[in-house]
């Protein structure tokens, strides 16, 4: 029992101690290195008693009294955050070269494929065959056309699936059916399989994408405590591999089935290719610069799940619950459908480039609701930015949210007007794109690291929500003429505090499915 007793003293002892020859260090980093600002910080957790359940929300009050550059260590883990066009554009553009790393958080690392992972893999030989694959091949215009018809029935279907609830006056929870929707476009584009034609395997796959998501965003002591980096206290690791390990059973079921079809399909005449067949061609490929293992196949079809579902599906949910509390936005909204498309038909993808007030309310929603709130970079070598320096490994927080309400670069900020977006006065085209041209608005990112799927996702988001305008009114029960609450939640993307529950009403009779 002293044994302990003295153990414990001298760990306490050798905690206390390196604390404060780490602050010494520090300091004199700082008289050496100019760093940006900084709050004051405690020793062990640095800034971390600064940062809430919503990181994004409190590095904005951060920034609102540090200035729109500040450095912060959460725990022993140096970092930067950016909160103004004018910053992003440094770090984005100007010193890219910098910043074309992803941080290696510890949970993602768990749940994915830590050497094969493509969104979160360091930039380097890998990243780039990926991201070249990726845009010529894999999520490439020609590829995307190919796969169309799967897009186009799987939204029949969703409308359809809204329209017996709105005979049977069932309310529906918006983005838990938008969820099923993506998973299912997802399952077909990439692996020729419906979600639902197995209904076990179809939860299954569901349940993991919910699980990951949520788990990915959780708080990691491990992650931030130096002395906790070997320990799994939260049992998040576990938790991570189990999910893994359930994950990766599934994937070998689904590449080995397909690869015995692929090999009785062989001589016949061509099908359309899913992406699992071209990363399966990329694979058996002899001259391929990088030659594709199995875990490469697994972890982009895990990113298409991750990346494609709940940003997506949440999306599509703000953008309906900003329309709901705006039904003047809502009815300026249907009535552009109606001229362009009418109401014997659908609207398809090839109809969004003549719904200009929709693509507005698009963007309007991502200003003011980014599914991901921040851009995460880590500077690969130390560079000189604003006159400040940022050593090596120092995380960068672009915090898009922030910027998308400041109102240095919008007029009423909080105030949802799709008509910013639209030039000569509320007429014409949009104006500002959201492919990471203008910083001011960068809801997939920027430069090399921008997301791949961007126009992708784009396209199936617009069409969904034009379809939901076009064949339903939306009720929301116990309203009383109040609004909806905007409140935001916890979690790796945008949450809604609320979750939307409405009941569909069918406008159009017939109904043009």
């Amino acid at each position: 029992m002293e044994d302990l007793e003295g153990y414990i003293i001298l760990t306490l002892v050798i905690c206390l101690v390196s604390t404060v020859l780490a602050r010494a260090i520090l300091a004199k980093a700082r008289t050496k290195a100019r760093l940006p600002p900084s709050p004051p910080s405690l020793p062990i957790i640095g800034h971390l008693h600064l940062v809430g359940s919503i990181p994004h929300q409190s590095f904005q009050k951060l920034s609102n009294k540090y200035g729109p550059l500040i450095h912060i260590s959460l725990g022993y883990v140096p970092c930067v955050v950016v909160s103004s066009l004018e910053m992003a554009n440094e770090f984005l553009k100007t010193n890219e070269s910098s910043f074309l790393d992803r941080p290696q958080f510890i949970n993602i690392m768990n749940l994915s494929y830590p050497s094969a992972d493509f969104t979160f893999a360091l930039y380097g030989p890998y990243w780039k065959f990926m991201k070249k694959i990726s845009m010529t091949q894999l999520l490439g215009g020609q590829t995307m056309d190919q796969l169309l018809p799967i897009r186009h029935e799987e939204l029949k279907g969703f409308m359809n699936l809204m329209l017996r609830k709105a005979d049977r006056k069932e309310a529906i929870e918006v983005d838990v059916e938008l969820a099923k929707l993506m998973n299912n476009v997802i399952s077909r584009m990439t692996m020729s399989q419906k979600c639902s034609d197995d209904d076990n395997e179809a939860e299954e796959i569901r349940k993991l994408v919910r699980e990951t998501t949520e788990i990915a965003g959780r708080f990691n002591l491990s992650e931030y405590i130096w002395f906790c980096k070997n320990f799994d206290f939260q049992g998040l690791e576990k938790r991570c591999k189990e999910i893994h390990d359930r994950f990766d059973a599934m994937m070998e079921k689904i590449i080995k089935e397909h690869q015995e079809a692929r090999k009785e399909e062989k001589g016949r005449s061509e099908k359309v290719k899913d992406l699992l067949d071209i990363l399966l061609d990329i694979q058996e490929c002899e001259n391929s610069e990088i030659k594709l293992k199995k875990d490469h196949i697994k972890a982009f079809i895990m990113d298409m799940f991750v990346a494609g579902t709940d940003t997506t599906a949440k999306a599509i949910e703000w953008a309906l619950a900003e329309l709901i509390n705006h039904p003047n936005i809502m009815n300026k909204a249907r009535e552009e459908i109606y001229n362009a498309v009418g109401k014997t038909r659908l609207v398809e993808e090839s109809d969004i480039a003549n719904l200009h007030y929709l693509q507005a309310i698009m963007k309007e929603t991502l200003r003011l609701h980014p599914t991901g709130p921040m851009i995460l970079r880590e500077s690969s070598k130390k560079c000189t930015t604003s006159g400040y320096e940022i050593p090596e490994r120092t995380r960068l927080f672009v915090n898009t949210w922030a910027i998308g309400r400041d109102p240095k670069y919008w007029e009423d900020p909080l105030e949802f007007k799709p008509e910013r977006f639209l030039g000569e006065e509320g007429g014409g085209k949009t104006v500002l794109d959201v492919r990471g041209q203008h910083f001011q608005l960068l809801p997939f990112g920027s430069g090399k690291r921008l997301c791949p799927g961007t126009s992708l996702s784009m396209q199936v988001i617009q069409t969904t929500l034009a379809s939901m305008i076009q064949c339903f009114e939306w009720k929301v029960d116990g309203r009383n003429g109040t609004t909806l609450d905007m409140e935001e939640a916890p979690g790796l993307t945008l949450q809604r505090a609320h979750p939307l529950v409405s009941v569909p009403v069918a406008r159009l009779c017939p109904m043009p499915l």
